[in-house]
């Protein structure tokens, strides 16, 4: 972090803000560079998004800055929000009219009047994010600082204007985002922050839930993502907005057994996870492994807790939670219901001894997922024991060699058998059925088992045989299929 910069040479490197300035300048009006890039100027952190206030008119500042950069820069206006944006190079770089807000308690929409600096300041959700650098040809360069946001800054503070329960009250996706900040930048929320975010968690009921995924995915991507979520756990949010991970909490014993907290268990696999991989479908996938364990959960007298099946209960939950969440119901949905299902069958490979066949199906049904299942196997291994987890990890690269292998031989990760439902109807003279697809598997499953090669000769020379014994009779020989 640099709380030292020459706020105006670091501007005059960027000539989006000189000719800001220059139009500023011509207008009459006093212009300033606010919020997020600001703070990350300072923390030396890269952004992109330019945030720009003046006290004046947003919508024709933004105007005449674009025809002075390049005449061709499309402008877009928003007449509604007194708003203007254009993308140059690289950068996003918005506009607005200095303002001030006031706040109805059924919405976080504000009633919007033209302010000072001063007003638009105040409205901030956070003093980090509370300073401007002025544009102005007088001051050009100046940082105005009114709530000490370097200050918070220097201290990992993450701290609000105002008074924090008129804060969240009047907007209370700003708890979300303070604990989202705090996630992503390692801050603490100062104490009376916090507590006013427990106080105020119900209010996160008028946000609309796309806004809160936007949020909760960026705590998910954050370095260290439990930290987000035991702040969301502490708060009371969590519960509010994603009941079925609160249900992993806590430890239940009988006659002397207990079983993992998986909670934390999830929380230290999501972050296991998240030191090898920024892909944000691997940690949701992290996320919700263990989700059906609580519905799974029984007790047996001579082996203690069991949550058999917890894994095909936890795929098949994924896209309720996954349409809740109003996150994509596509292929990365999928990737992460395969993931869930999966994520034991590498485990049981290490422990038990691995045969030909079993590779094959982890294989088959892993497709390309299979770096992310390993991926989030090495992360489920969170034992206190240092040998036992020695112990899987070296069965792990045992298994990963084994399949690397494999799969270079029998190219099983984009597997199709060669004998095709089509193919079976066309032997056999059969309309679509259920019978066909048992066929089709007794074909899929041989072909994975070894039993028979992946080749159109042994294959149908197999189908023949297993038709056979559900009196089916061919009406096309191997030479006049597709003729």
């Amino acid at each position: 972090m640099n709380t030292k910069l020459n706020f105006k040479d670091n501007l005059r490197e960027n000539k989006v803000f000189e000719k800001i300035a220059l139009s500023s300048e011509q207008l009459g009006t006093e212009s300033y560079v606010v919020g997020g890039y600001v703070r990350d100027l300072i923390l030396n952190r890269p952004n992109k998004d330019i945030d720009v206030v003046t006290v004046g008119s947003g919508m024709e500042l933004a105007r005449l800055s674009a025809e002075k950069l390049d005449p061709k820069i499309r402008v877009n206006y928003f007449k509604n929000f007194g708003t203007a944006q254009f993308n140059f190079e690289d950068l996003d770089v918005e506009f607005v009219g200095a303002r001030k807000e006031s706040y109805r308690s059924d919405s976080r929409k504000p009633v919007v009047e033209d302010g000072t600096l001063d007003d638009d300041q105040k409205r901030r959700d956070f003093t980090i994010n509370a300073m401007g650098i002025s544009l102005s040809k007088h001051n050009f360069g100046e940082l105005i600082d009114p709530f000490n946001g370097v200050k918070d800054l220097e201290s990992k503070i993450i701290r609000t204007p105002l008074d924090p329960a008129i804060t969240y009250s009047d907007d209370p996706l700003r708890m979300m985002r303070a604990i989202r900040f705090a996630s992503q930048l390692n801050f603490d929320i100062e104490g009376e922050s916090l507590e006013a975010i427990k106080a105020m968690k119900d209010r996160i009921s008028i946000v609309s839930q796309e806004r809160i995924t936007d949020e909760l995915n960026k705590i998910v991507l954050s370095e260290t993502p439990s930290y987000g979520f035991k702040l969301l756990h502490y708060t009371g949010i969590l519960e509010i907005i994603f009941p079925e991970f609160v249900k992993l909490l806590g430890v239940e014993t009988q006659d002397g057994k207990g079983h993992k907290d998986n909670f934390y268990h999830t929380l230290q696999v999501l972050d296991n996870a998240s030191r090898k991989s920024n892909d944000l479908w691997l940690r949701w996938a992290a996320i919700l492994h263990d989700i059906a364990k609580p519905a799974t959960k029984r007790f047996n007298q001579k082996v203690g807790w069991t949550f058999h099946g917890h894994e095909e209960l936890g795929a098949k939950w994924v896209k309720n939670i996954f349409r809740r969440m109003r996150l994509p119901l596509d292929s990365k949905m999928r990737s992460v219901e395969n993931l869930v299902r999966l994520h034991l069958r590498p485990i049981a490979l290490a422990k038990d001894g691995v045969t030909d066949s079993a590779l094959r199906r982890l294989l088959f049904e892993a497709g390309e997922d299979l770096e992310h299942l390993m991926i989030l196997c090495r992360a489920d291994i969170t034992s206190k024991d240092p040998f036992r987890v020695r112990k899987y990890l070296k069965n792990f690269d045992k298994v990963e060699e084994m399949l690397i292998e494999l799969e270079e031989k029998d190219k099983l990760r984009n597997f199709q058998p060669v004998i095709t439902g089509e193919i079976i109807m066309e032997v056999f003279g059969l309309s679509p059925s259920r019978e066909v697809g048992q066929l089709k598997t007794e074909i899929r499953d041989a072909i994975l088992d070894g039993v028979v090669l992946n080749e159109i000769g042994p294959a149908y020379e197999y189908l023949l045989e297993i038709g056979r014994k559900m009196n089916f009779s061919p009406i096309k020989t191997l030479e006049n299929l597709n003729q």
